[in-house]
């Protein structure tokens, strides 16, 4: 399909909002972030095969001022391999594009399709109590063979522990800041759940002295006085968050050279509510002046959201 675009081009001076592209693993939560990127006034189409991607946004392109939000999977599988040199080929032509990817952890999806008993896209094999989990496991592994040179091009979000509300903001968070062309995401998380897949860098604060022992902060976060205190008063935490200074300050222009749009940074330690949390909310505070930051809490968000519904 051919569309002559005779629309004026965009000025130089107005900045041409980037498409925002998700894809992911098959249950990962793409439909969510879809919707919270329309109710944030995105105009949003679902699978939409990447043949029809470049001619699609070439027309949409009458309209500048137009944010663009697409999902594809796989259940355009044969078309993917040309997803990504379609992405190359609107950067080149000027067309910014921020590609997120979610995913999760097998046993969180192979829970998820056996509560809904749903069809994974790739698999055709069902027993009598809905899609066989080993057929499940499998065609998930496929998928992620099919869809990890799209994943190391995007900016990835773990959903295996997130909720809808928490999914919701991140995304739009994440498009919020994609302007600049390089954020910082601090990410506190408790070991005991599990890393982030979504993390760049992992440090591990569970050598540091714990709130969690002394019994009037246990129930207290990292962004409570009382643990800010305790925490600040401990020479190995100020000499530990001295040293990922001293780290990032000295790669972050490597990473910004590397055209990455996102750097996630996870911070852990046992239950990702006091010293991860303290950590995270104190080198986004150094750090926010000399590049955009943000900052995630995994925990402490999954409880807060529990908490609402």
């Amino acid at each position: 399909m051919h569309i002559n675009d005779s629309s004026p081009a965009t000025p130089a001076t107005e900045k041409v909002p980037p498409v925002v592209l998700i894809s992911g693993i098959s249950g990962s939560g793409k439909s969510v972030a879809l919707n919270a990127l329309e109710d944030a006034g995105y105009f949003c189409v679902d699978n939409l095969p990447p043949e029809l991607l470049h001619d699609f946004i070439r027309l949409e392109r009458k309209f500048p001022s137009r944010r663009l939000a697409i999902a594809a999977d796989v259940r355009t599988a044969s078309s993917l391999p040309k997803l990504l040199p379609v992405i190359d080929a609107l950067r080149r032509e000027g067309t910014p594009v921020l590609p997120i990817f979610l995913d999760s952890r097998t046993e969180t999806l192979v829970r998820r399709f056996s509560e809904t008993r749903r069809r994974h896209p790739l698999s055709a094999e069902d027993d009598d109590n809905g899609l066989s989990r080993t057929a499940l496991g499998e065609a998930i592994e496929r998928e992620r063979e099919m869809l990890s040179l799209l994943r190391e091009i995007s900016t990835v979000i773990d959903t295996s522990d997130l909720r809808p509300t928490q999914l919701r903001s991140w995304v739009r968070q994440l498009v919020g800041a994609a302007h600049s062309s390089l954020t910082l995401v601090f990410e506190s998380f408790a070991f005991k759940h599990g890393v982030p897949r979504d993390a760049d860098l992992v440090f591990d604060l569970r050598v540091l002295p714990n709130p969690h022992y002394v019994r009037e902060l246990r129930a207290l976060n990292g962004r409570d006085a009382g643990v800010i205190d305790f925490l600040r008063a401990q020479p190995e935490v100020a000499e530990m968050l001295a040293q990922i200074e001293g780290f990032l300050a000295r790669w972050l222009p490597a990473y910004e050279q590397d055209q990455r749009s996102y750097l996630t940074v996870a911070i852990g330690c046992t239950g990702g509510q006091h010293r991860s949390v303290y950590s995270a909310e104190q080198l986004a505070a150094r750090f926010r002046e000399r590049i955009p930051t943000l900052i995630r809490h995994r925990e402490i968000e999954a409880r807060e959201a529990a908490a609402h519904q």
